[in-house]
Order: C-alpha cells, then sequence, then structure tokens
C-alpha cells in the first residue's frame, strides 16, 4: 500500500510454484513373498504439493504395512512384508506428474 495522505493504492504479490519434473522415475521390484520392497522416485525440485503413491487405483497411507518417505527431493515407498496380492502396479503421483512400475 502507499498512501500519500489525501489518495492511497493497494497492489498484491501473488507467487506460483516453478513446475517440478521427475528426474528418477520408478524402477519394477522382483522380490521373494515375505520381504519389503522399496520404491523411489526423484524430483528436480521440492514441491509444496501433495504427492501420493498406489497399489493399482488404491491410494496407501503410511503405516505399518507401508512406509511412505520424503527426504528433500526423494520420495520413497516401503511395502513390508510383501504377498502375493501386492503383486501389481504401484505408482506415484504428485500433481500433473506420475511415474509407475
Amino acid at each position: 500500500t502507499c498512501d500519500t495522505g489525501d489518495q492511497q493504492t493497494t497492489a498484491a504479490v501473488h507467487l506460483k510454484e516453478p513446475a517440478a519434473s521427475i528426474v528418477e522415475t520408478l524402477k519394477d521390484v522382483a522380490t521373494y513373498e515375505g520381504e519389503d520392497a522399496m520404491f523411489q522416485c526423484r524430483l528436480s525440485r521440492e514441491t509444496a504439493q501433495d504427492a501420493q503413491w498406489f497399489l493399482g487405483d488404491v491410494p496407501l497411507q503410511s503405516n505399518e504395512m507401508n512406509e511412505i518417505r520424503v527426504q528433500g527431493t526423494r520420495h520413497s515407498l516401503v511395502l513390508r512384508k510383501v504377498t502375493l496380492e501386492d503383486c501389481g502396479s504401484i505408482s506415484f503421483k504428485v500433481g500433473e506428474l506420475s511415474s509407475a512400475a
């Protein structure tokens, strides 16, 4: 705001988050039943957008069976003690970006 006493004008600053890109895509994992499976994806920059992991069409949450971590630009998912029911497509999505394995 600029106020000269008898006149006043106001403006606003709006920021857009620069677009990120996926610089390290997900890779297929083969393991034995009962072992852990780890998936990693790396972005070109840190982002405030919410990232989401999926097993097929089912969104995953961090719990005793799934460990979801973010360390800077690296996003990782560990599926603990996988079973045959865990076979399928794993995907990572953030904004308009996605990667699958």
